[in-house]
């Protein structure tokens, strides 16, 4: 191992794994310490590496609040230069084990990066392997004596053995660890995708769509697994179905992309241990350090044809409302059915009765006819799962999506009319957050959508 200055900015060559773990290791060091520096000189904030906040930052890269933002948009202007020095080397790395340069752009992606810089800092690069006198017979190693030969049978041992990987990974973080984040929803099935296409095409070349169908196959056969062992239910599936085929896509990519490299060589069992190993590794290090929890807000609002003084109080409480018609209810999703108040004004206590349970509200404001503001003491389950059996409760459903706060907001307008808005603000311990937001924001929404209806209904009638 030589490092040298000229490592930093030379795009030519190649870098060896030891070179690459010093500069990783040493840029890191250095960056840290800048941003501290910068923290503390700048913001007046101060952290160490024991700070569980600042290694969040490092670690998951999450959305950031208006009031952060200057101090984190220093800190993106001041590590431009460390990503280009390691994007640099990133190329020069990816270059000695003859990988293909884009595979660079993993160096940019959350929780993959880890992955990726572990893997580039522990396998040997192709002219080390190549320069081994390693007899012809044992070139394919343990692998290749298990591995069938036909594609057939390849892809399928590829299918089996990843199904059953990914069946205890998912046990592992949801049962034991209580973690549905980054590990379970783009390590996994990056990984999955990934080692199913290494695995297939470990004895020969296989076409693009072939190595893509097994990567998807491999993915859609974990999910009827999670399904048939009473781990997850089908609403739940079919939400991170998207997410997760597209991940094991890009790692059905990756593998094909390095499958020639990997093809022959002794040492390949090593990314084949290194890549299950770091999965349960992340998901300690996501348990440990969990990404932050990003308070959430969706606002929904109509015209309601009454004054703001008779629509408060179908606002404050309302009778049973009818069964719903939307297809998001009736596939289990929980929904309101009537809201109670106990008291009047701020102390009194608001029960928004759904079909799992109810939320209980106390009320924060009180300004009639104007704005009533609740925070959230108690949470019902947010469904009810699709399963072929009786009964599954993963743990997703206990805390996972929360309410924190709520809000109607009455604005007279024109011709004695009201506009009428709903705001929730919630969390959802759900990574990556701006995935499952996409879907949290919509269920949230209809969810508002049939309260606020509900009130338009009762307002907009005439009294007897």
């Amino acid at each position: 191992m030589r490092p040298k200055l000229s490592d930093l900015w030379r795009w030519e060559g190649t870098v060896e794994r030891g070179t690459y773990l010093f500069w990783g290791v040493l840029l890191f060091t250095v960056k840290f310490n800048l941003d501290r520096f910068l923290g503390v000189v700048l913001f007046d904030k101060f952290w160490t590496i024991f700070d569980w906040k600042a290694l969040r930052l490092y670690l998951w890269q999450s959305a950031l609040t208006k009031a952060e933002e200057p101090y984190y948009f220093t800190l993106l202007a001041a590590s431009l230069p460390f990503l280009w020095v390691g994007t640099v080397l990133t190329v020069r790395r990816l270059r000695s084990l003859e990988w293909p340069l884009w595979l660079v752009l993993f160096f940019f992606v959350p929780v993959l990066k880890l992955l990726f810089f572990g893997f580039l800092s522990w396998l040997p690069s192709r002219v080390e392997t190549d320069h081994r006198p390693t007899p012809s017979s044992h070139r394919k190693g343990v692998l290749g004596g298990i591995i069938p030969q036909s594609g057939f049978g390849s892809a399928l041992l590829a299918i089996g053995v990843l199904v059953v990987f990914a069946l205890g990974a998912v046990w592992l973080g949801t049962s034991i660890l209580r973690e549905y984040g980054w590990s379970i929803f783009v390590g996994l099935p990056f990984t999955m995708g990934f080692l199913s296409v290494l695995i297939y095409s470990f004895h020969e070349q296989r076409s693009f769509g072939k190595c893509l169908l097994v990567a998807n196959g491999t993915i859609l056969l974990a999910g009827v697994g999670l399904l048939c062992f009473a781990m997850e239910g089908a609403i739940c599936l079919v939400l991170a179905a998207p997410l997760a085929f597209a991940i094991g896509s890009v790692g059905g990519a990756v593998g094909f992309g390095i499958q020639d490299t990997l093809r022959q060589r002794r040492d390949s069992s090593r990314l084949f241990c290194a890549a299950m190993l770091a999965i349960p590794a992340v998901m300690g290090l996501e348990h440990a350090v969990p990404p932050p929890l990003p308070l959430l807000e969706v606002k929904s609002s109509l015209v309601v044809d009454a004054p703001p003084e008779k629509v408060w109080r179908n606002v404050v409480s309302f009778a049973q409302l009818p069964p719903p018609r939307e297809l998001i209810f009736k596939l289990g999703v929980a929904y309101p059915v009537r809201a109670e108040i106990q008291g009047q004004g701020v102390g009194a206590v608001r029960h928004c009765r759904f079909s799992t349970g109810p939320f209980v509200e106390p009320i924060d404001i009180w300004d009639e006819p104007r704005l009533l503001r609740f925070s959230v003491t108690q949470n019902p389950e947010p469904m009810q799962e699709w399963t072929p059996y009786r009964h599954v409760h993963p743990a997703h459903l206990d805390g996972y999506l929360e309410s924190r706060a709520g809000q109607f907001r009455l604005v007279p307008f024109d011709a004695g009319r009201t506009l009428l808005e709903g705001t929730t603000w919630y969390h959802h311990h759900l990574w990556p957050a701006g995935y499952w937001q996409i879907w949290s924001d919509y269920i949230i929404h209809k969810i508002h959508l049939r309260v606020l209806n509900q009130v338009k209904r009762l307002s907009e009638m005439k009294e007897p």
